[in-house]
């Protein structure tokens, strides 16, 4: 049998088998400390659960409409007009089966065979993939630590070529926790603008920024801002939902109706009663996003500081997100050799960081308790005193 040849230029998740791997080594009784999770590991606050069992036993276990129930999409553009101060309709709102398949549609709906996307390095990991599968060229760009992981807009302009279709922006950034400011989303956009080129805005931990830092949409910076941007969010991060696969995008009216119809033939829709579980996440109480925010910061806090201290490390302290990109450099190895020997000899997960697009780094994350953290630093820092 022949597959398709899409199929092979495709790498397979390598943060997913990683977790696995070291899901698979602590079942069979080894102490594992993990640092790959890319979720938290908060439970679901109990009254978003509340309203998803409250649907259940109210039969609300059909099909929903393909871009959601309305009233979770009025929901989400108040949340816009409020947090982001953009101004989109219900209409230009779909919600998905998690923020990823909202990248994924976004692209899909907007690049063709031939044309080239701009992927700032280091990227999270399944952008160039969705590139690829939509025919197109994934132009990667790397990023300098100096510049805390960011692309520059003279970087944007000198990357760009006359098949330039989109670029893609994640801040609060995975795995970097960089955070665009309103400046550097501006000298950016203006370059969009001028050559029209499509952003898609990745905005998925938004709600997870430490000290100052302040988060700006960059499609709420102009009304040709919004005209050329995707803005993708969902409420696996935040509110600690990976497992019900719901995101949503705002769009400009003809994407978002190019987007619904495309996913009415890929899902049928969203599933109904995790919908009502989001629509309790995004208009109730939002105590449970602040709690676990500064639970992160705690995290994000020591987690820095131990690194910092060990030997032939360094990072960038992180302003979102919940991950620390940590360069290996200095020792002179792969990320993958690297985090390949600290799971054989320490008993410690990280994702190499050439699954983002920079083999001299590796990505911890925060998204795990104390102490797990303190006890896989301990092992980290003893590690690389033997190399």
């Amino acid at each position: 049998m022949e597959l398709a040849p899409r199929t092979s230029q495709m790498a397979p998740s390598l943060t997913l088998s990683i977790e696995s791997k070291a899901k698979t080594l602590r079942d069979e009784g080894v102490d594992i400390c993990s640092f790959a999770a890319g979720e938290p590991d908060f439970d679901t606050p109990d009254h978003i659960k509340a309203a998803a069992v409250q649907a259940l036993e109210e039969n609300f276990t059909k099909y929903t409409p393909s871009s959601g129930i309305l009233e979770l999409r009025e929901a989400i553009a108040n949340k816009f007009k409020q947090e982001n101060n953009i101004d989109y309709q219900s209409s230009e709102i779909i919600v998905s089966n998690g923020a990823k398949q909202s990248c994924f549609d976004a692209i899909m709906a907007c690049v063709s065979a031939g044309d080239e996307v701009i992927i700032p390095a280091p990227y999270w990991l399944s952008y160039p993939e969705m590139v690829r599968l939509a025919g197109a060229e994934p132009i990667i760009v790397p990023t300098t630590q100096a510049n805390n992981w960011k692309i520059t807009a003279q970087e944007f302009s000198n990357a760009m070529s006359p098949r330039t279709k989109m670029i893609i922006l994640n801040s609060p950034g995975n795995p970097t926790g960089s955070v665009y400011t309103e400046e550097e989303l501006r000298a950016i956009l203006e370059v969009a603008v001028e050559e029209e080129i499509m952003i898609l805005s990745d905005e998925i931990y938004e709600k997870l920024i430490y000290d100052d830092t302040k988060h700006i949409s960059i499609a709420s910076l102009s009304p040709e801002a919004r005209d050329l941007t995707i803005t993708v969010n969902g409420f696996s991060k935040a509110y600690a939902m990976t497992g019900w696969r719901l995101g949503y995008l705002g769009a400009p009216t003809a994407i978002a109706q190019a987007i619904d119809a495309m996913q009415s033939h890929m899902t049928s829709g969203p599933c109904s009663f995790s919908q009502k579980g989001a629509l309790a996440a995004i208009t109730g109480n939002q105590q449970c996003v602040t709690d676990m925010q500064e639970e992160f910061n705690i995290r994000r806090e020591y987690m820095f500081n131990r690194v910092s201290k060990i030997h032939n490390l360094s990072a960038v302290k992180p302003e979102g997100a919940f991950y620390i990109l940590v360069n290996i450099a200095k020792l002179g190895m792969s990320s993958a050799n690297f985090a390949d020997r600290l799971l054989s000899k320490a008993n410690v997960a990280v994702i190499p960081g050439i699954a983002f697009g920079n083999d001299k780094t590796i990505r911890l994350s925060y998204a795990a308790g104390m102490d797990v953290i303190k006890t896989g630093l301990d092992r980290l820092e003893d590690f690389c005193k033997t190399l």
